[in-house]
């Protein structure tokens, strides 16, 4: 199994990235996939979340940060077998190794909860 994030890199406050999160191996639909960032000397922190849908029948958004409520919308595409974060109003706050996680079961902030990580994408943002 593995996740492979890409989309990362420097952008300048106030601008957007789009992260994406691919799989392989996986029966992807079947997992819920979720975003974490961690920062150096922090804890790796959960950020947002989408189900996979088998038990509300659509795929639920599940924010675990606050501070993205409005800027940061995930999505998915299990014909690809991707997740995408999708960032937005980017602010220094935000520079942080994303990771994307999948788990066979609902979403969860928790990352010990996840089954297969990825290797994580650097966002750096800053002018």
């Amino acid at each position: 199994v593995q996740l492979v994030e890409s989309g990362g890199g420097l952008v300048q406050p106030g601008g957007s990235l789009r992260l994406s999160c691919t799989s392989s191996g996986l029966n992807f639909r079947h997992y819920s996939i979720g975003w974490f960032r961690q920062v150096p000397g922090k804890e790796r922190e959960g950020v947002i979340c989408i189900s996979n849908g088998n038990r509300e029948s659509y795929f639920d958004t599940i924010y675990y940060k606050d501070s993205v409520k409005g800027r940061f919308t995930i999505s998915r595409d299990n014909a690809e077998n991707t997740a995408y974060l999708q960032m937005g109003s980017l602010t220094p706050e935000d520079t942080a190794a994303y990771y994307c996680a999948a788990v066979n079961d609902h979403c969860s902030g928790l990352h010990s909860a996840y089954d297969f990580w990825g290797r994580g994408t650097q966002v750096t943002v800053s002018s």
